[in-house]
């Protein structure tokens, strides 16, 4: 069971001089669910090496048993700091791919040609993608094998306008994720913010927000047992 971790390489919050980066649990609580069922973990960036930590997720009021026990475990972060390059890796060498969100990839990969191409392929080959809180961006340029975008009348969700501006960065971001997913046709559904909610659909799986990123990647090990 060989499982990609895409990460975000942006660490500029829009234009207001705040760092941004990719959201701690959303990668930690991931991990450990994928690690502890026996997968073979590669987590991969567009520049490769250590991908920016958002700070705000490395506050105490953000942390959980899962970012708690990765600062605790010097191989995981060691892991995290020896990102692969994006561009080096092979859609064919993995059974899945999951995406941590944190505002970082709204920038970078939501655009980035090699990851949407990565979707396209897996998705194509019958594989699991996976997107939680603000990572269902990523899927904002990609395309189903019939050419339409690959949301488009599929059960969706992700990072909602009201918890967007809860944090006040409706204006800072380059596009809201709830906004874009139903204006490419997916039929977005969300619960209470801040709340766990996963939606399943086929072999793609969207999550609304931290809170979501653990029952996220258990849906994705249920898709891989199948």
């Amino acid at each position: 069971m060989n499982i990609l971790m895409v990460l975000t390489s942006h660490d500029q919050l829009g234009n207001t001089g705040h760092k941004t980066g990719f959201w701690l649990e959303e990668f930690a609580a991931p991990y450990y669910v994928f690690k502890d069922a026996g997968a073979t973990l590669t987590l991969a960036s567009p520049a490769g090496g250590q991908p920016p930590l958002d700070p705000k997720s490395d506050d105490p009021s953000a942390q959980t048993e899962a970012t708690k026990r990765f600062k605790t475990d010097p191989e995981a972060q060691q892991v995290l700091a020896t990102t692969v390059k994006l561009d080096s890796v092979s859609a064919a060498d993995y059974d899945a791919v999951f995406y941590p969100g944190g505002h970082g990839p709204l920038w970078d990969l939501a655009e980035d040609k090699k990851s949407i191409a990565l979707i396209e392929t897996l998705y194509a080959a019958g594989k699991p993608v996976a997107a939680v809180c603000h990572a269902p961006g990523v899927l904002r340029h990609v395309k189903a094998p019939n050419g339409e975008l690959l949301v488009k009348g599929k059960q969706v969700a992700g990072f909602t306008n009201t918890e967007e501006e809860a944090v006040q960065l409706t204006d800072v971001v380059p596009f809201l994720v709830e906004d874009m997913l139903t204006q490419s046709g997916g039929n977005y559904s969300k619960g209470a913010d801040w709340q766990p909610y996963v939606v399943t659909e086929g072999n793609l799986i969207t999550g609304q927000n931290p809170a979501s990123s653990e029952p996220a990647a258990h849906e994705l090990l249920k898709l891989l047992k199948k």
